[in-house]
């Protein structure tokens, strides 16, 4: 004989759909971040170039990747040619050193003997001018040398700065111009991520925020913000953040990275991910009034930090809401509840058909 089923002045007792777990949302005090995307950069790059004109490249002593230090050759030109013009330009110096020395003798005589009248006042100008022209020509060849030598020091092709050799365009044996590019040059070996971020969310950036920075397919580098340019992007009303990245690691000039700016710890009205369901697009809480009927309470979610996710609105935190299990119900649905600890963690989903 089959039971009658229990009755009540509406009609029939409904029968519990499943059995399930029910959490209240609690407050926690959760990290604020703002994600963004963007490209890794060298912080300064230096382009080095040739001063000499017209030498031919003897010797490229670097390669991409190689670290410099400030000072440190670079390639060489053939200095033949220049270094004949410094050896002339030496000996030159030298015979005017010798003949402003004789010119320098003939005027103090001259400034000597000139009162006494022994020689001519024409004389005594002569031997003065010519003192005054020899050693105008002294300081002539001392400026020539001076500039055969800086010819010469320009055959040498240095470090502006330490850092990394970033691109080579010199070969053995080109024959280079003024201005012509042979290296470039990370300096220091200082890398940046650009961030581009939305103009309405600049405001909460200032220098020095701590950020995470993830290279594709690299770890996380920690970084920290230098500057924020003054001007947005008129086109994507992006502006970018300039984040200095001290130590790189395997991150590399023109990789695309995402990160997070840290902005501070904010309070959240938090559940566990599994207590949310979505449907339509939209995140759903199922919470269970003192009849055990579930009624389907649509929410705004917002962080997610490990297994819990942040209320933003829709759900007074008194509620109780199913823990886990919530796919399989809908609004109406008549539940018993198995654990009713309010605010624990969830245990196992135990929601099984009857």
């Amino acid at each position: 004989m089959v039971p009658a089923w229990p009755q009540t002045a509406s009609g029939p007792v409904p029968k519990p759909t499943l059995s399930v777990t029910l959490v209240s949302p609690h407050r926690v005090e959760w990290p604020q971040r703002l994600p963004a995307d963007g490209s890794i950069a060298a912080w300064q790059e230096a382009v080095i170039g040739a001063e000499a004109a017209g030498l031919r490249l003897t010797e490229v002593l670097v390669n991409v990747g190689d670290r410099v230090r400030q000072g440190q050759p670079l390639a060489r030109l053939n200095s033949q040619t220049i270094a004949a013009d410094v050896a002339q330009t030496q000996a030159s110096l030298a015979e005017a050193r010798a003949a402003a020395e004789e010119a320098h003798a003939n005027g103090n005589r001259a400034r000597e003997l000139g009162p006494t009248g022994v020689i001519s006042a024409q004389q005594i100008q002569q031997w003065l001018t010519a003192e005054k022209t020899a050693q105008a020509r002294v300081k002539a060849f001392e400026a020539r040398l001076a500039a055969e030598q800086l010819r010469l020091s320009q055959t040498r092709v240095l470090a502006p700065d330490h850092g990394v050799v970033s691109a080579r365009i010199a070969t053995v044996g080109a024959v280079v111009q003024p201005g012509q590019e042979l290296f470039r040059l990370i300096r220091g070996g200082r890398l940046e991520w650009r961030a581009e971020v939305a103009a309405a969310e600049l405001a909460r950036l200032k220098p020095g925020l701590a950020v995470q920075v993830t290279p594709a397919g690299g770890r996380t580098i920690a970084g920290k913000v230098r500057v924020i340019a003054p001007s947005v992007d008129a086109a994507t009303r992006n502006g970018i953040v300039y984040v200095d990245l001290p130590a790189p690691g395997d991150a590399r000039a023109g990789m695309f990275a995402s990160g997070e700016f840290e902005l501070g710890a904010a309070p959240a009205l938090a559940l566990p991910h599994s207590a949310v369901v979505l449907r339509d697009g939209f995140a759903y809480v199922l919470r269970v009034d003192a009849q055990a009927r579930v009624a389907l309470t649509k929410v705004v979610v917002g962080r997610r930090v490990g297994d819990r996710i942040e209320i933003v609105s829709g759900l007074d935190p008194q509620a109780r809401v199913v823990a886990a299990g919530g796919g399989f119900l809908s609004d109406g649905d008549t539940v018993r509840v198995v654990d009713a600890a309010v605010g624990a963690a969830p245990a196992a989903p135990t929601a099984v058909r009857r």
